[in-house]
């Protein structure tokens, strides 16, 4: 008779097994060549466009960062790609040119040891480096590098019509002979293989890696799990991966490296609650209430660059079709966000399996795997990881919205009005220590970075919620003209 500890036995010694084969056959992963750093003429913005797409207007200098971009070039391979199983190699030889971009510390000392390698999202046409918007802060204040991919034919063609004449001798089809993304697979773990084994050119500028950590999100996350499930067994440079709002598509148990996802309301609503799985020897997620698929945090990040580098912003044009207009929800997601990126490392590095999330609730299954969250009198999902913006709240943060195009995929948020905050906080100091004790609590947990704890708490200081339309210190002084003005009158 198999018992239950033996079934585990079995399962780490095959996850463990299928790892080494993977690992060891990464290094047959051929090196791209790369050419770079490539030189900008113009700054960012101007009409040339001879600079980097999307580079960065986050503070990076003075956060001893730099910003460089390279080319990288080779042949790749075709894959066969069958669902939650290993592939096989289709065809072998096509060649491919495209473009990494590099964030990294400028020192070997600020440097953490561990390069976020981020496969770029093209929902919207364009490369969108959605992981790097949900969390830069957290990236630059804990020393990590990241590394943004031009994998797939829709970012690659945008960036040639942006810029030919930077980018124009760019080609992921094989001149075309090739309309879909079968060369991206490779392009990816070639990517990674110019970064942990550099050539004549280190795009890390010296800096020594430890941990390479496959990365993306939504669109971008769909096509890194396939690459988990079917291509990495045959041979992988990465350590781990991070797949924030890869939804309703379930990872193989024999997964070949320890893989993280974090989860959103809209991402378990649009299939992933139907499909869970459950926490495994190289598999665990998170799931988040209160947080839509894109929220307001990265509008804030993106809308700026879409508008100085495409003169257009989707988000702005999509926000007055939709039901709720206020399009994002203002739980900041990047919070959680930054304590999985940690909390995967230190699996991996350290073998400290993360915390245990609560999961969302659900109310009711549809068809074709739709769900229903459960919610409170104030629309706000029940379950999963809850931040004090939603255990305590003083608004509607809803992740499913309705209306045109993408509108439902941004949720919305809708602040209380005041009859309801009287309601619910009868001062200033109880709703700051109710805030206090949540916090406390998801710091303890392992769900929020001390950094964020600390934000949380000085956010609700610097508000006047508890003191709505009570006569308070402020009022008094206002009233009193109270002035430091010398009156012995």
């Amino acid at each position: 008779m198999t018992t239950t500890k033996t079934k585990k036995t079995f399962a780490a010694f095959f996850a463990a097994a299928a790892a080494a084969v993977s690992l060891s056959a990464a290094a047959q992963i051929p090196n791209p060549t790369v050419t770079g750093p490539i030189a900008s003429s113009a700054i960012p913005g101007a009409t040339s466009r001879d600079y980097v797409f999307f580079a960065s207007d986050h503070p990076l200098t003075v956060n001893g960062y730099v910003e460089e971009e390279f080319f990288i070039e080779g042949t790749a391979n075709r894959y066969n790609t069958p669902a939650l199983a290993t592939g096989s190699i289709l065809s072998s030889g096509h060649a491919y040119k495209t473009r990494i971009v590099v964030r990294r510390p400028a020192s070997a000392a600020k440097f953490n040891g561990t390069v976020l390698v981020e496969w770029y999202n093209v929902t919207n046409g364009f490369d969108a480096e959605n992981l790097w918007f949900f969390g830069w802060e957290h990236i630059l204040r804990s020393g990590y590098a990241w590394v943004g991919v031009s994998a797939q034919r829709v970012g690659v063609d945008r960036l040639k019509t942006w810029s030919p004449a930077r980018y124009g001798t760019l080609d992921v089809t094989e001149g075309g002979t090739i309309t879909n993304d079968a060369l991206s697979y490779d392009i990816f773990s070639q990517a990674a293989q110019a970064i942990a084994r550099p050539g004549s050119v280190d795009v890390l500028g010296g800096l020594r890696p430890k941990l390479l950590i496959a990365t993306g999100e939504s669109q971008s996350a769909q096509r890194l799990a396939t690459y988990l499930n079917s291509v990495a067994p045959l041979g992988t440079p990465y350590h781990a991966a991070y797949l924030l709002s890869n939804f309703g598509q379930q990872i193989r148990p024999d997964v070949v490296m320890p893989t993280f996802k974090t989860l959103f309301e809209w991402d378990l609503e649009t299939g992933e609650a139907a499909l869970r799985q459950p926490d495994s020897q190289n598999y665990h997620s998170w799931e988040v209430a209160g947080t839509a698929h894109v929220d307001h945090h990265l509008r804030l990040t993106r809308e700026p660059l879409e508008l100085r580098d495409l003169l257009v912003s989707s988000e702005a044009n999509l926000a007055p079709t939709c039901t709720n207009p206020t399009i994002g929800s203002r739980v900041p997601n990047h919070y959680v966000v930054a304590a999985a990126i940690d909390s995967l490392v230190r699996w991996k590095a350290h073998r400290k399996t993360p915390p245990v999330s609560p999961r969302m609730e659900i109310a009711s299954f549809g068809p074709g795997n739709q769900a229903q969250i459960a919610r409170d009198s104030f629309d706000l999902a029940k379950g999963a990881i809850r931040l004090s913006q939603i255990a305590v709240p003083t608004a509607k943060n809803v992740g499913e919205n309705t209306g045109g195009g993408a509108c439902a995929r941004w949720g919305y948020h809708q602040p209380f009005d005041l009859a309801t905050l009287r309601s619910l906080y009868r001062s200033h100091g109880d709703y700051v220590e109710d805030v206090v004790r949540v916090t406390r609590n998801n710091l303890k947990r392992g769900f929020i970075t001390k950094p964020d704890a600390v934000a949380t708490v000085l956010e609700a200081l610097s508000t006047r919620v508890g003191d709505q339309g009570r006569r308070g210190w402020f009022d008094w002084q206002r009233d009193h003209d109270f002035r430091d003005d010398d009156d012995d009158d």
